[in-house]
């Protein structure tokens, strides 16, 4: 143990000397913002009370390790509210002088309380909304983005696709917005990577329930049908971003096609069975902690989290825009238990991060995969790219 502790104490040594070792305290919050949903398909998604909070007590004991040695201290407070409560509940976060805010919200709720928080100076960390558009034309610079957009979710499960040589895909959406967005970035990841779409079809979100006795009876009979005569394919991508119907495509596709997107091989930041470089560590802690499972929103908080503290270890600073502009420079680079070190992309606050490939039980894959290459980075290879990006405010 004395020699697995020694590189460890050298590095905070060295950080104590370049730094002063100045006293802070760190006090950051968690904003969730519940939504009302159906029930999800299947009992094992069903929603943790403590859900993205559990992530953010992990964050606080970590940072609090080596906080210990250089005078930091960190708290997290946590607060759910409904969206029509959340201007209220971030003025609160903000009247108690909290400028370090993990927000777990839709789209339109992250940019409006992004902007809300700019007003006081706060730093928001994007830890749930997948839209392309808060990374480009909507972007904002006191807004960084821990959660993968629904580009680099799209591009990471091309790759596994084109890598596999399955090129021909069948394109199957849901009917709501997200929905449709989440299509379209698969349409852009097969033009982007050399797959054809040669088939598409919308499968309608009618409501009610999803999840009945005869739920599966229901479906057994219609996604046969639904899939039937679809031209010729490889693989069949389903883009469910509401939690729908991908689940139940596994086996009732009416072609012996493997299915991938949001059913089949999905695409996450972190699940609870990844055992690779290290997350054993950190699923037995998360265990432990917590009594359960860890879910990606979890992890998301935890990383989003993780970010402020090695930003605050490596710059000695509480301020939330010296803070930012840290995490955006070439000195970042944080352990993820992904496999290498994650950055941010400094002109529209993405954090770069490889994303697992999982089926259900195991890490099938991990994206960027070998052979996709780029000038800067392979993870620039997931997601919108410099050139491609229409953001300005971190210019």
């Amino acid at each position: 143990m004395r020699y697995v502790l020694m590189p460890l104490l050298a590095a905070v040594l060295a950080v104590l000397g370049a730094s002063g070792a100045l006293a802070l305290d760190l006090r950051a919050a968690v904003l969730r913002v519940d939504y009302e949903t159906l029930l999800p398909i299947s009992r094992f998604d069903l929603r943790a009370e403590d859900l993205g909070f559990a992530g953010a007590m992990l964050a606080d004991e970590d940072n609090g390790t080596t906080g210990r040695f250089l005078g930091h201290t960190y708290e997290t407070i946590h607060k759910a509210t409904d969206p029509e409560g959340a201007d209220a509940a971030l003025d609160e976060i903000l009247g108690q002088g909290i400028t370090l805010i993990v927000v777990l919200a839709r789209d339109a709720d992250v940019l409006r309380l992004a902007d809300r928080a700019a007003e006081a100076g706060a730093l928001v960390l994007n830890a749930s909304a997948p839209g392309v558009a808060l990374r480009d034309e909507d972007c904002r610079g006191n807004l960084l983005h821990i959660a993968p957009s629904n580009a680099m979710m799209a591009d990471a499960v091309a790759q596994f696709a084109v890598w596999k040589q399955w090129k021909r895909w069948f394109l199957v959406s849901g009917s709501n917005p997200a929905d449709i967005e989440l299509a379209e970035a698969y349409r852009k990841a097969a033009r982007k990577f050399g797959a054809k779409i040669t088939d598409e079809r919308t499968f309608e979100d009618t409501g009610g329930a999803r999840r009945t006795d005869s739920g599966h009876v229901l479906v057994q009979r219609q996604l046969p049908v639904f899939t039937q005569g679809a031209e010729g394919h490889d693989l069949l991508i389903a883009a469910d971003a509401t939690d729908y119907f991908a689940r139940y495509l596994g086996y009732h596709h009416w072609s012996p096609r493997p299915v991938m997107g949001s059913a089949g091989l999905w695409p996450t930041t972190f699940h609870a069975a990844h055992e690779a470089w290290g997350a054993t560590q950190f699923q037995t802690r998360f265990e432990a902690l917590t009594g359960r499972y860890v879910k990606p929103e979890d992890y998301n908080v935890w990383l989003a989290l993780r970010v402020v503290g090695e930003a605050v270890t490596r710059a000695s600073t509480d301020d939330a825009m010296a803070l930012r502009d840290y995490a955006l420079s070439d000195d970042f680079e944080l352990a993820a238990f992904k496999g290498q070190k994650v950055t941010f992309r400094n002109w529209n606050g993405q954090l770069r991060q490889p994303i697992l490939l999982y089926d259900g039980m195991i890490t099938v894959s991990v994206s960027p995969q070998d052979g996709f290459l780029h000038r800067v980075s392979p993870l620039d290879t997931l997601g919108l790219d410099r050139p491609e990006s229409a953001c300005s405010a971190f210019n």
